[in-house]
């Protein structure tokens, strides 16, 4: 398993808990970095998502990235196709993924203590219940709320409002877990409390 340190994690004062996957409770996004670039070079993009802009923009829908790389970079990358690239040398890269062990032990004292949660996530769903079969904990979450079932993505706090109502839940009573700016803007505007997870790479450098 991966770390990242010590969470501020309050003990209490919220009804649900509503987790980001990637590089959250996943430590997932070395792989997909990887997978953006080996799909950045078939589309002879190759270099232009820098890995520091890359985390930056964590959390986000893939083919929002695109239309913004499109947008930066004056090109005319074909959002779909190369989200199915990147989709598929991720989907390669699943055996190497692991839990980040903080957060999956936050996660098993809520079911021990039989509180709801959820996965709130900017990755598709097919994708995302591959990683979390490939990290075995599918059985864990009451809801998982994906790109897919939302017209706007992270930072718009849609995914987060979405998943409190299926867990019939007040957002203003769910405790959200983000790595990213885009995810904890969302929960924040969703009316959340949250709880900001550090990278495991820079626990590893401390």
């Amino acid at each position: 398993m991966a770390q990242v340190g010590p969470l501020d994690i309050p003990e209490n004062g919220y009804d649900a808990v509503i987790f980001d996957c990637d590089g959250t409770l996943v430590d997932s996004m070395p792989a997909h970095f990887e997978a953006w670039c080996e799909a950045m070079s078939l589309h002879n993009a190759k270099g232009v998502l820098k890995e520091d802009v890359f985390y930056a923009m964590g959390g986000r829908p893939t083919k929002d990235i695109v239309v913004e790389l499109n947008n930066e970079y004056g090109l005319k990358l074909d959002p779909v196709s190369v989200a199915l690239a990147k989709r598929e040398a991720f989907l390669k890269k699943l055996p190497t993924l692991t839990l980040i062990e903080e957060v999956a032990d936050f996660a098993r004292s809520l079911l021990a203590r039989h509180i709801p949660m959820a996965i709130a996530t900017g990755g598709t769903r097919m994708v995302i219940e591959k990683t979390l079969q490939a990290v075995g904990v599918s059985d864990w979450f009451d809801e998982v709320v994906t790109a897919d079932e939302v017209k706007i993505g992270k930072p718009a706090p849609d995914i987060y409002l979405h998943a409190a109502k299926l867990l019939g839940v007040s957002p203003l009573k769910c405790l959200a877990l983000e790595d990213a700016p885009a995810g904890i803007m969302a929960a924040q505007c969703a009316g959340m409390a949250v709880v900001a997870v550090p990278s495991p790479m820079d626990f590893a450098r401390s």
